[in-house]
C-alpha cells in the first residue's frame, strides 16, 4: 500500500495520475503552509494549556465516533459506493477540504493524522485510501513544520547567545531521531490501514476519551502539568509520518 502511494508519486509528463495526485497534495498542503507560521505564536500563547488539550481530546474523540457510526449507517443505507473511493480519485476541492480540516490540527491535543483520515472518510475515500493520502500529505507538512521550528530555534539562539538544538542534544542525534521517526511511521501505516479496515474509527475516539480522563485525572493530582514551551527550548521534531505515536488518535 504505502510503496504503491509512493509509486504515485512520480510525476511527469507520462503519468498524468501522479501528476494529478501531486497537484492535489500541493493544494491539501497550502492551507498549512500559510496558516501554520501565522498562528503558531499565538497558538502557544493561549491553547496550549490544560483546558484547550483536553478539550481537544474530548471533542476529538466525540468527533471520531459519531464520523464512524455516520459511516456504518450510510453503508448500510446502500450508499457504501460514495465511501469506496481511491487515492487517485481524490479531486482539487476534496485536496483542500483535507487540507483545511489539517489545520484543525493545530490545536494542541488535537491529531494531524486524525484530522486528515477523517477528512478523507468524509469526501469518501476508502479507509485505506484516506490513511495513505494522509500520510502523504505528512511528508511536506511535517517537514515544513520542522525547517520552520528549527530555523526560529536557530535564530533565537544567535539573538540570546544561547545553545541551539544541534548544540543541545547533537547533530548526530537529532538525524537519526528524524530516519528513526521516518521508518517507523513506514512501519506503523501498514498496521494502522489493517486496523482502520477491520476496526473503523470508533476505536480511537474511545482511546481518545480514555487518555482525556487520565489525563485529566493525572493534572488534578499535580503529577502532570501542561504550559506553553518556553521559548528558548529547542524545539521538538515532528515525525513526516503520524504525529504522537501509531495511531490517528493521539494528539500530534
Amino acid at each position: 500500500m504505502l510503496l504503491g502511494g509512493l509509486g504515485l508519486l512520480k510525476i511527469g509528463p507520462g503519468d498524468p495520475v501522479g501528476l494529478r495526485l501531486g497537484i492535489n497534495l500541493f493544494i491539501a498542503f497550502l492551507p498549512a503552509a500559510i496558516l501554520g507560521p501565522m498562528l503558531d505564536d499565538k497558538i502557544e500563547a493561549h491553547l496550549f494549556k490544560t483546558g484547550p488539550v483536553l478539550a481537544a481530546l474530548a471533542i476529538g474523540g466525540v468527533y471520531m465516533i459519531v464520523l464512524d457510526r455516520w459511516r456504518t449507517r450510510k453503508a448500510k443505507a446502500g450508499h457504501g459506493e460514495d465511501l469506496q473511493h481511491e487515492i487517485d480519485q481524490v479531486t482539487p476541492g476534496k485536496a483542500l477540504l483535507i487540507g483545511l480540516l489539517q489545520c484543525v490540527a493545530m490545536w494542541p491535543g488535537t491529531s494531524r493524522s486524525m484530522m486528515t483520515i477523517t477528512g478523507g472518510v468524509l469526501v469518501g475515500l476508502k479507509p485505506r485510501a484516506a490513511a495513505e493520502f494522509s500520510f502523504l500529505l505528512g511528508l511536506p507538512t511535517l517537514g515544513g513544520a520542522c525547517v520552520y521550528k528549527l530555523a526560529k530555534n536557530l535564530k533565537h539562539a544567535q539573538e540570546t547567545n544561547t545553545p541551539n538544538l544541534f548544540e543541545v542534544i547533537g547533530t548526530s542525534s537529532v538525524l537519526l531521531g528524524i530516519i528513526v521517526a521516518t521508518l517507523s511511521a513506514a512501519v506503523a501505516i501498514k498496521w494502522l490501514v489493517g486496523f482502520l479496515n477491520k476496526h473503523g474509527l470508533a476505536p480511537f475516539g474511545w482511546y481518545r476519551l480514555a487518555l482525556c480522563a487520565v489525563l485529566g485525572g493525572l493534572i488534578l493530582g499535580g503529577i502532570v502539568r501542561i504550559e506553553p514551551p518556553a521559548a528558548e527550548d529547542a524545539p521538538a521534531l515532528p515525525s513526516p509520518g503520524l504525529p504522537s505515536g501509531v495511531e490517528p488518535g493521539g494528539s500530534g
